[in-house]
């Protein structure tokens, strides 16, 4: 598909969207719950399921940093639909694995499929870098986080209300929606990647190694891709722990929770899909990068600092305005990359995600477990957040020092 904002690549880019939406809605609804579900086969507390949940994100990220390049190559050989539905089939088998677990291996089953097939977002962002303008890349990169933002305004709300009757249903529903989501592409979805376009399949190009050793070629893209490893790393205080911090230190609900995260999804959307759009081509993408990376830093040291539940929701907005960051840094590294290169990359950043996904979860989940266990020195719920702070302002010193190299 020629790149250029034609009727037809807006009308791509609708239907990616709402195929992304669906699937973060499926992905949502389960977070509210999880927590229990992991508790009620354990038999055992909050703080010893937030080890567990940091292992069976370990297995998924085990997966898909072993599989995203493969996946990524193939949607580069073969075009990025039938990946795309594959993906979906995925994940819809994982729910159901979910869904009727009688133990906790049952889990770590259904994650390990979802590692493997779980590349959507790897090539919807392929998709959406196909039917983009260079010049828009970086405003309708924003359309994933919208997509986040909205799924995660629906999705956790019914989450919450479906666990509520029973900790099962939300894997019911979710299970449902990835399969009706499937059908939907398979039906609706264009293909993105015009034939000309694609490339031979090369197996030294699909494994993690060869496709972070193809990064090298652009060093302005290698060098963000660190920086933006360090945000996905640091990412997971929220991610992985938001729940069981709530509920350990505030004494959330599943209700309460699930309205939180839909919050977090409003406040997404709004910047993804209204402020990106004024403030990257005002500010330019290196400004926003830098800007928002700070944003994330500040936010993830107000987390911490919160000592009443409303200080949650009033901390969500520095944070998720500081998601101007992410659309920018796709813009630029996809901007440096070929046409027929654009799965490679978005694979490579995808493994970079689940390089991080393996030791992000596992640590920062971890470092909850150990605060709040009888064994910590200092009871700390908050050190997550701390840590986390931290490492954000170090990406955004990171990706100063990339720029400044790449003008030299």
């Amino acid at each position: 598909m020629n790149p250029t904002e034609s009727k037809t690549g807006r009308a791509a880019l609708s239907f990616i969207f709402i195929t992304l939406l669906i699937d973060v809605i499926g992905l949502a609804i389960i977070i509210p719950v999880f927590p229990k579900l992991i508790e009620k086969l354990i038999s055992g507390s909050i703080s010893e399921a937030s080890r567990i949940s940091g292992l069976l994100l370990v297995v998924y990220s085990i997966m898909q940093f072993i599989f995203s390049p493969l996946i990524g190559n193939l949607s580069d050989r073969h075009g990025r639909r039938p990946v795309l539905l594959l993906s979906l089939l995925g994940f819809g088998i994982d729910y159901l694995f979910l869904a009727f677990a009688p133990t906790i291996g049952w889990l770590f089953v259904g994650r390990l499929i979802a590692g493997i097939t779980g590349a959507s977002f790897t090539t919807a962002s392929a998709y959406i870098a196909d039917v983009s303008h260079p010049d828009k890349r970086s405003q309708n990169f924003g359309m994933i986080g919208v997509a986040f933002g909205l799924g995660f305004i629906i999705g956790p709300v019914i989450g919450g209300v479906l666990g509520k009757m029973n900790v099962h249903y939300p894997f019911y529903a979710a299970a449902a929606l990835a399969f009706l989501n499937a059908l939907y592409g398979f039906f609706i979805l264009p293909e993105s990647l015009a034939k000309e376009h694609r490339r031979p399949f090369s197996w030294k190009r699909s494994n993690p190694l060869g496709t972070l050793i193809q990064l090298k070629k652009y060093p302005a893209v290698l060098g963000l891709a660190l920086s933006l490893f360090i945000v996905y790393f640091a990412g997971h205080a929220v991610q992985s722990v938001w729940t069981f911090y709530t509920m350990e230190k505030f004494k959330w609900d599943e209700d309460l929770v699930g309205y939180s995260l839909g919050f977090i999804g409003l406040m997404v959307a709004l910047v993804q899909g209204g402020l990106i759009r004024v403030a990257i081509p005002k500010l330019g993408q290196e400004r926003s990068i830098w800007i928002g990376l700070v944003l994330y830093a500040f936010g993830m040291l107000l987390f911490g600092l919160a000592s009443k539940s409303w200080m949650m929701f009033a901390y969500m907005i520095p944070y998720s305005l500081g998601g101007i960051a992410g659309p920018a840094l796709q813009g630029v590294m996809t901007n440096e990359v070929l046409p027929n290169e654009q799965g490679e990359l978005q694979g490579g950043l995808t493994s970079l995600m689940s390089l991080s996904s393996i030791f992000g979860p596992w640590f920062m989940t971890y470092i909850f477990y150990y605060f709040t266990s009888s064994q910590a020195p200092v009871y700390l719920p908050e050190a997550p957040y701390y840590v986390a702070a931290v490492l954000m302002f170090i990406s955004a010193l990171l990706a100063l020092k990339s720029f400044k190299k790449d003008r030299t």
